[in-house]
């Protein structure tokens, strides 16, 4: 029996992904015209799922880019929307604004590649994050046990999910792709002995964006 299930759908592309710059908090300023077609096709979809088995709720964090998109998967499926401090992502110190290729030449790699190491001044370690963000995001499940809950997220809160939820230990190697608008799925199911385990139904599905023009490569 499914009772708590968790949609994770990353955001669509931001200005910031398109220019190739670290879009923190001070310097995001939300999505590019396809960044909303992506998510349109995301809410398209989910909403036809809605009219069969209701979600309960769109939760999202404080940038810009992630209130665009939880914006218009709520409004496509009429239901409420609420922003979370705590599904903030990664904080990036000196490094925001400034082009990922700077980045990660004066850091020797991105934020996974020396993971306990800041890529910037005033940045997070990588596995610093994951430890803060897995306790912010097992507060957030607990407090919506039982519901159906869309996520607008960024790609670091859905490795985030699979690093909580799949057990992998802080500090071990682990590496997914999350494209921009994909949609990613968790469901909790229950058996008759009353066991709970997570089950990883979906994860970076991008089957609605097939239509849509690629990305370029950066």
């Amino acid at each position: 029996m499914i009772t708590t299930e968790l949609v994770f759908v990353r955001h669509g592309q931001a200005q910031c992904n398109a220019d190739g710059l670290v879009g923190g908090p001070r310097t995001c300023t939300g999505l590019t015209n396809l960044g909303y077609a992506q998510v349109d096709q995301a809410a398209r979809r989910l909403a036809a799922e809605h009219r069969k088995q209701p979600f309960d709720l769109v939760c999202t964090g404080p940038r810009i880019r992630l209130i665009q998109t939880g914006e218009i998967i709520s409004q496509a499926l009429q239901i409420p929307m609420s922003t979370d401090e705590r599904l903030d992502g990664p904080v990036h110190g000196d490094a925001d604004g400034k082009p990922w290729t700077t980045v990660k030449t004066v850091a020797d790699g991105g934020p996974h590649a020396h993971p306990d190491k800041q890529w910037a001044a005033g940045s997070d370690t990588w596995n610093g994050y994951l430890k803060r963000a897995g306790t912010f995001l097992r507060e957030i499940i607990d407090q919506h046990q039982g519901q159906r809950v869309v996520f607008a997220a960024h790609g670091e809160t859905v490795i985030n999910a699979h690093t909580l939820l799949l057990g992998i230990p802080i500090g071990s190697p682990a590496g997914f792709t999350v494209n921009h608008a994909s949609i990613t799925r968790w469901q909790e199911h229950h058996n008759r002995l009353g066991q709970t385990r997570w089950m990883l139904d979906r994860h970076n599905d991008t089957e609605h964006l097939v239509l849509l023009a690629p990305e370029a490569s950066s």
